[in-house]
């Protein structure tokens, strides 16, 4: 029971993946925007600058590792 709970955390497809950095950048830019109220200037921009590319990296990451869960899967297939 609780690997099947497990399992509705696990990215699956390239499409469940761009939903997740949607949801990130959603995310990412109004916290970036309470960071530009807060901290008018140069250092709000910074901020805002740092948490939206935190989502380009978090986004390659994520869609890094399903093509080498893809790869891994297959090769696996292969050596049966």
């Amino acid at each position: 029971m609780l690997r099947k709970l497990a399992r509705l955390f696990v990215i699956k497809t390239r499409f469940e993946a761009y939903v997740i950095i949607y949801a990130l950048a959603l995310g990412a830019t109004a916290r970036g925007s309470a960071y530009l109220a807060q901290y008018p200037g140069w250092g709000g921009k910074a901020l805002f600058l740092a948490c939206t590319g935190a989502v380009f990296l978090a986004g390659a990451k994520i869609l890094d590792a399903l093509r080498y869960e893809r790869e891994r899967r297959e090769a696996a297939q292969r050596t049966r």
